[in-house]
């Protein structure tokens, strides 16, 4: 017989969110993996409870090689039980290469439903929910992280995204440039705590907030990107809209085709806004040289 695999949900904030099967999990579990083993510590004295059974580390660092341990404790009849710091195990948490692993052996595995940011930021961000796609965390490098955005700027499902405080602002303003400043969201912090705070409004206004500083654990969502053929749009928009795609490597070519589909209007619109705006700049550095010229000359 062999064992079973539980991926239990924890707190995200509020301790007393706890599910009441996670104690009874945590009690029983023959090997609990925790991602943190001081923080398995304070949840399980904030429950009252003391694990049984082995307690092992299980974090990114040493998730590929702890794997196939658990697995074979599995294989032996345990019952392993995966927590994470907060939510559930594998969303943006580790725990997605035991669940593969141990679905690859037949090895039955289960969950212990939790509180989860990802949800609880949608549900109180006053955006649409009946659809949405989780983005997880952005690249770090501002290049790859306007590449990722751009992949996802005529995406109709609202999106959600998890963040480090010290980069929100950087993020809030990438967005801002590839969605448009005006595209609605909301800023999620430190939820279920003492100090939750959600901030509403537009990318431009949000950035502007965050470049004061923020702190604590966030989760962004934001607004999807509206039908087709639904805005208006100007040529100079136009134009911004195909500059943020270059930026982040697509020929011009696809980035006219891609922009022109998202707002509903034909390619060579798009195309003789381009055109249109290279021309006004090299007339305006031309203008500027020769204003320059003239001002050496009566000197």
């Amino acid at each position: 017989m062999t064992g079973t695999l539980v991926l239990a949900g924890t707190p995200i904030g509020d301790i007393a969110d706890a599910p009441p099967r996670l104690a009874e999990e945590l009690a029983g579990a023959d090997v609990v993996a925790a991602e943190d083993t001081r923080r398995l510590r304070r949840l399980t004295q904030g429950l009252g409870v003391t694990p049984k059974g082995r307690v092992v580390s299980y974090f990114e660092g040493n998730e590929a090689a702890r794997t196939p341990e658990l697995v074979e404790e599995l294989l032996g009849g345990a019952r392993v039980l995966l927590v994470t710091d907060a939510g559930m195990p594998s969303v943006s948490d580790p725990g997605y290469r035991l669940v593969a692993a141990a679905v690859e052996k037949d090895i039955r595995v289960t969950a212990v439903p939790g509180p989860s940011a990802v949800l609880t930021a949608l549900a109180l961000s006053g955006l649409p929910v009946d659809r949405f796609c989780f983005e997880g965390f952005l690249p770090r490098k501002a290049g790859e992280r306007l590449s990722r955005l751009g992949e996802v700027a005529e995406e109709r499902r609202t999106l959600v995204y998890f963040e480090a405080p010290h980069r929100l602002d950087d993020t809030l303003a990438a967005m801002a440039e590839v969605f448009g400043g005006e595209r609605r969201a909301a800023v999620c912090r430190e939820l279920t705590k003492t100090y939750e705070e959600v901030k509403r409004g537009a990318l431009a206004e949000l950035a502007a907030w965050a470049a004061e500083g923020v702190r604590g654990e966030i989760t962004v969502v934001v607004e999807g990107a509206p039908p087709k053929g639904a805005e208006e749009v100007d040529a100079a928009e136009l134009v911004r809209r195909v500059r943020v795609r270059e930026e982040a490597g697509e020929r011009r070519k696809e980035a006219i085709a891609a922009v022109a589909a998202a707002a509903g209007v034909p390619k060579r619109d798009v195309f003789d806004a381009v055109v249109a705006a290279k021309n006004a700049e090299k007339n305006a550095e031309k203008n500027a040289g020769k204003n320059t010229g003239a001002g050496d000359a009566k000197a």
